[in-house]
């Protein structure tokens, strides 16, 4: 079954918001078997709004719309459907008691504009918000489902968790559909597709479509597949994972299933550090506190987390660190020594079981030819050695510090485990 999500307002289209409702929208709808067609954002425009529904019908089966649902004038999407459908309009006294409950909570009293809110299309069964003013509305013409919602996000979630979707299920045989992510770091995705070619050919045979999402220092591995039943898709899922296992084990560090909250690099390394009841410090420079601020994010971090020292300068990473004045002048910042040397000295400082330190050419500026910009080295201490690695990311000041960040935590999950 094939679902459009049609945004309504000017203020997605200028940048003023960010559309989340539709990336909601289609995550619950593709856990419940549904596939979204297409997504589209029109502006606060009868014509526009009008050519919208016309050509969303004959792509889908579903028709879910969000915004334009207001009590003020430029709010028309309520009067455009009703000139869609071709009806009047009727006055919903349901809709209009949960208006008045909601100001009743808050001890105020209906005002006119709001009573126009349980005004619908005579034709809509109205979807009652439970969170707000404006009811939504469905519409069943000619085989096709309408719905219109709420722009609000709230107010649309609600709607679509408790009515939307058990309602279009109780309409429609949806089939199972499963996905499962594999969270690599430390390889390209170019890189990372040669490697995997044959068992990439291998999926199409048990059904399983394969992407690629790349971001800043890792590339995500999704697997998705449908049938009749969901057991037996999962297993063929993890069994090709086992396999993939085989093959790049060293550059995974984790998975997601679709649907569930993702986990993210700093809390697995965090789980790590809690679980085997660890320590880590942190000295940065190119990064400047970024590994920090990651490490960080993880509710309970404190448990493992002692601290960290910016050496942006050459002179802090003396005086702070200790490290070597002429070594730093020989060598340079960014060098193998002064990140070993900055992972020693942050590790003894805090008294900590791990640290990790970072150095590099974050850009856009600063590089040479024997260390141009995104060169990068990182070392991780631990009680018994420190290892450092070489990174060249590019040009990007933005992505070269994410990068770094990443590869840093990483680099540190491969000695916890």
């Amino acid at each position: 079954m094939q679902v459009e999500i049609i945004t309504i307002g000017d203020e997605i289209l200028i940048g003023q918001i960010v559309d989340t409702n539709s990336a909601f929208i289609g995550q619950l709808l593709n856990m419940n078997g549904m596939s979204v067609k297409q997504i589209s954002s029109v502006s606060d425009d009868r014509e526009h709004i009008l050519k919208a529904l016309s050509e969303a019908k004959t792509r889908a089966q579903v028709i879910l719309i969000t915004g334009g649902l207001g009590p003020t004038k430029d709010d028309i999407t309520k009067k455009t459907l009703a000139e869609y459908f071709n009806c009047k309009m009727r006055f919903d006294e349901q809709a209009y008691q949960d208006v008045v409950n909601l100001f009743a909570q808050y001890g105020k009293e209906v005002t006119p504009i709001n009573r126009l809110q349980a005004e619908v299309p005579e034709i809509c069964e109205v979807v009652r918000n439970y969170n707000g003013t404006a009811p939504g509305m469905w519409f069943d013409v000619d085989g096709t489902i309408y719905v219109s919602m709420p722009g609000v996000p709230y107010e649309m979630k609600a709607m679509m968790q408790n009515q939307v979707v058990p309602k279009i299920k109780e309409r429609f045989k949806l089939p199972a559909i499963f996905h499962k992510t594999v969270l690599t770091q430390g390889i390209g995705e170019s890189a990372l597709s040669e490697m995997i070619s044959d068992w990439e050919d291998s999926l199409a045979a048990v059904n399983i479509k394969l992407a690629y999402l790349p971001s800043p220092g890792m590339v995500r591995l999704r697997l998705s597949t449908k049938g009749e039943t969901l057991e037996p898709l999962k297993r063929n899922v993890e069994t090709k994972i086992e396999e993939l296992k085989k093959i790049i084990s060293e550059y995974i560090y984790g998975y997601e299933t679709f649907g569930e909250e993702k986990e993210t690099l700093e809390q697995i390394v965090g789980k790590l550090l809690r679980y085997k009841k660890k320590t880590i410090s942190t000295a940065e420079s190119c990064t400047g506190g970024y590994i920090s601020h990651l490490i960080t994010k993880v509710p309970g971090s404190s448990e493992y987390y002692m601290g960290s020292v910016i050496s942006y300068s050459y002179d802090i990473k003396e005086k702070e660190l200790g490290v070597s004045k002429s070594v730093l002048e020989s060598q340079g910042a960014v060098s193998q020594p002064v990140v070993e040397q900055m992972a020693k000295a942050i590790r003894e400082k805090y008294k900590t079981d791990y640290s990790i330190s970072a150095s590099g050419i974050a850009g856009p500026s600063g590089g040479t030819d024997e260390k141009p910009v995104g060169t990068v080295w990182i070392a991780v201490a631990t009680p018994e050695k420190v290892i450092s690695e070489k990174f060249l990311f590019g040009n990007n000041r933005e992505r070269n510090i994410q990068k770094t960040a990443q590869a840093a935590l990483n680099m540190l999950r491969k000695q916890l485990e």
